[in-house]
């Protein structure tokens, strides 16, 4: 397996949502709700709609069972994921049993390697340079979690990491580089 990078420009990402946009609502859903929740691609092609939408709404919380921690793990589904959610499903005639990111062909779930080329060659089409890939969905949330304060000892639990050094090195960050985190509380 290649090395894949995180996704660290802002600007660049937002490019992809607007390429995908342009796309597939559901394609858009699965690059949104990567970046957002930090959950494996394999879990999220697992996931069915009754798993994110309560009675015509998006759940506050996505419960996935991680098979290398064997934990009950929680994500909180933000505005954005919630957006590309009500986006999606208000569009579309699918019911709480089908699996959230359908094939446009079988009631299955797409492939992972589906989901590799949507990723990959939205990042690619706006300029990302680097490994893109699946699992680069993953580390971006990581890398910006941990930009935006997240302390890395949640991020390494999240990630069912041994060391702090190997979550930072995960999610493409250099011990050397400065790094100034905003605790604003605003009370």
């Amino acid at each position: 397996m290649e090395f894949v990078e995180p996704i660290k420009d802002i600007k660049k990402i937002n490019e992809i949502k607007k390429k995908l946009e342009g796309k597939s609502d559901r394609d858009l859903l699965l690059f949104v709700l990567g970046i957002n929740t930090g959950i494996r691609v394999s879990d999220l092609l697992k996931l069915k709609v009754e798993d994110v939408w309560d009675e015509g709404n998006p759940r506050e919380f996505l419960f996935v069972f991680d098979e290398k921690s064997s934990e009950r793990k929680a994500h909180f589904l933000n505005t954005k994921v919630k957006s590309a959610l009500s986006n999606y499903l208000q569009n579309q005639e699918i019911e709480l049993d089908d699996y959230l990111f359908r094939s446009k062909k079988l009631n299955q779930p797409i492939t992972r390697q589906q989901a590799y080329r949507i990723i990959n060659n939205a990042a690619k089409e706006v300029g990302v340079s680097g490994n893109i890939g699946t699992h680069t969905l993953r580390k971006t949330f990581g890398y910006h979690a941990y930009r935006k304060g997240i302390a890395i000892s949640i991020l390494k639990s999240i990630y069912n990491h041994t060391t702090p050094t190997e979550t930072l090195r995960y999610i493409g960050i250099d011990k050397h580089e400065e790094h100034r985190i905003k605790i604003d509380v605003n009370l």
